[in-house]
């Protein structure tokens, strides 16, 4: 992969300092509060998700405002501007979901616009959902303008009947109440007590993940990703961060000198210790891209095989994100995986330190007195969650999600659809048996288009008790929140006349996690009968945002990225 050209090689020589044309840039400032005293100071943006929309941004506006007192007192001068966000929990099984993965393209692109059309010195950028994060880190990958990402803070725990809440607890619910195994009762209260302040869904779900994965990476202030946003520690981490990324822009500290291929290992290993989600792989296979660093699928199996999963997190496990910050956090875990040789604590972060400089006071073990951080001796699971399967289902490769079973295989007939909606009409039908293999297909990046998440019937299956005994297959995605054998990112996708388009009703399909096997039963000869007689169907979408993603974007094997994928 070559490396991306960094378009500013030195962004002050071109600011407002320089020639005789700062003056009308300077009468336009002048206007938003730049004094004489100002204009040689370094022009930070604060890159702000806010919004009312959900939970997730909703608490963000007073970090912002936070971030920007933090920059003016350590002589920056702040400019804040916006960025769009999807909140997957509330577009969940609808239309809306298609726009999820495509929010981490429109979001990367408007903040290279804000910052590259400003000239801006640095960048700030405060996030809350699923997309913000991955969005963040692909344009401060793409630009290499100094910056950093400040997570909004997770969400705290709903409480019902002595139980904690999340988000996906609602989604469960559903299936358990459609079943006849939950009362009214617990219905309605499940759903009205499982998101009781702002925040970002609170399990190991993929905001969690993603915003401790950018510890590892360097590109966040070590022990920030898992304070909860009502709680002051989560804005007083944003005037750190603020302080911090002012050095990093008089140092001339990059994202590109940050996110290397040794620090991308770091993320990946952190994931797989803490029971990540499976949208870190194409998140992290994009920002791979946007940095110009070689990463592929098999490198999240290299990385899976000698890593354990160390934490008892939900979905697949019982603790919530605040728990595991009041246990030690990512700094713990990664300090266990340091101490192992299985983090490079040579790499860089953001503070000009290095990992091993910014580990070194974390004791090597977990406290006693938890347990959601294991012992490294005594980890959930020997090896990590996130598998990458291949066979003749999906040559290019799948991710499947492993932990939480009891046996990670299965053969079955193929139950077929090529909606979600058909898909959920079956499983609330109950036309789903012990022993079945749903695939939902035509549901990949172009396919979808937008690569949509599965949260609702896969909750449904498992809701109906359904978990352990089915498997689920899909060229699109899976929340942060599923658990089972689950198999998404199937690859060729079905659009594009991967073999998951000649898949029939009833054929027999395999899901091994033990060989990384997935595939179908079906004769060589047969599924060329077939690839012959297929044809690809009409785009759903042909303009709009939606028709220039189906147009642009990769392969989900290549990350599912707009510039330069296929």
């Amino acid at each position: 992969m070559s490396e991306p050209v960094d378009p500013r090689p030195n962004r002050r020589s071109h600011t407002i300092t320089a020639g005789v044309a700062r003056s009308p840039n300077r009468a336009m400032l002048r206007a938003v509060g730049f004094g004489d005293g100002d204009f040689d100071k370094p022009i930070v943006g604060v890159a702000n998700g806010h919004s009312t929309m959900n939970p997730c941004n909703a608490g963000l506006d007073p970090l912002a405002n936070r971030a920007s007192a933090a920059l003016k007192a350590a002589g920056a001068m702040p400019q804040t501007f916006g960025f769009p966000t999807v909140t997957d929990g509330i577009s969940m099984g609808t239309e809306g979901m298609k726009y999820s993965l495509v929010s981490r393209e429109v979001i990367a692109d408007s903040i290279e616009v804000s910052t590259q059309s400003q000239f801006l010195d640095g960048v700030l950028a405060i996030g809350g959902c699923d997309k913000n994060m991955p969005g963040v880190m692909i344009s401060l990958a793409r630009m290499n303008v100094p910056g950093l990402f400040c997570y909004g803070g997770t969400i705290k725990p709903g409480k019902w009947k002595g139980q904690d809440l999340t988000i996906v607890s609602s989604f469960e619910a559903v299936g358990a109440f459609a079943a006849g195994n939950m009362s009214q009762e617990d219905f309605e209260g499940i759903e009205k007590n499982a998101c009781p302040s702002f925040g970002a869904c609170g399990g190991m779900y993929t905001a969690n993940t993603m915003s401790s994965a950018f510890e590892a990476l360097g590109m966040s202030l070590m022990g920030s990703s898992q304070m909860a946003n009502p709680d002051p520690e989560k804005a007083d981490s944003v005037a750190h961060s603020a302080r911090v990324l002012v050095d990093a822009i008089r140092n001339n500290l990059r994202p590109r000198d940050i996110i290397t291929r040794a620090s991308i290992e770091n993320a990946v290993a952190l994931v797989m210790a803490t029971g990540g989600s499976t949208n870190a792989v194409l998140h992290f296979l994009a920002i791979a891209h946007a940095a110009g660093v070689e990463w592929k699928l098999e490198d999240f199996e290299r990385v899976r095989l000698r890593t354990p999963v160390l934490c008892n997190l939900k979905p697949s496990g019982q603790y919530v994100a605040v728990d595991f910050h009041k246990a030690g956090g990512v700094p713990q875990v990664l300090k266990m995986l340091l101490v192992h040789g299985l983090i490079d604590g040579s790499c860089m972060t953001i503070t000009g330190k290095t990992m091993a400089q910014e580990l070194e006071n974390v004791p090597a073990e977990p406290r006693a007195d938890q347990d959601v951080i294991r012992p490294f001796d005594k980890p959930l699971y020997a090896k990590g969650h996130l598998a990458i399967l291949k066979g003749n289902l999906a040559p290019n490769g799948a991710v499947a999600k492993i932990t939480g079973l009891k046996n990670p295989s299965i053969t079955g007939p193929a139950r077929v659809f090529n909606s979600e909606q058909e898909a959920m009409d079956a499983i609330m039908a109950d036309k789903i048996r012990p022993g079945d293999v749903l695939v939902i297909r035509y549901i990949g990046p172009k396919g979808g288009p937008g690569m949509p998440e599965m949260l609702a019937p896969t909750s449904a299956i498992i809701g109906r008790g359904l978990g352990e005994s089915t498997g689920f297959i899909t060229d699109g995605r899976f929340s942060g929140g599923t658990w089972g054998m689950v198999v998404g990112h199937v690859a060729p996708e079905a659009y594009v006349g991967g073999p998951i388009a000649l898949v029939e009703e009833g054929d027999s399909i395999t899901i091994d996690a033990h060989q990384q096997l997935i595939q179908i039963n079906v004769s060589d000869d047969v599924l060329a009968t077939r690839r012959a007689a297929w044809k690809q169907p009409a785009p759903r979408y042909t303009r709009g945002v939606l028709g220039k993603f189906a147009r642009l974007v990769s392969g989900a094997d290549r990350g599912a990225v707009t510039d330069g994928g296929e």
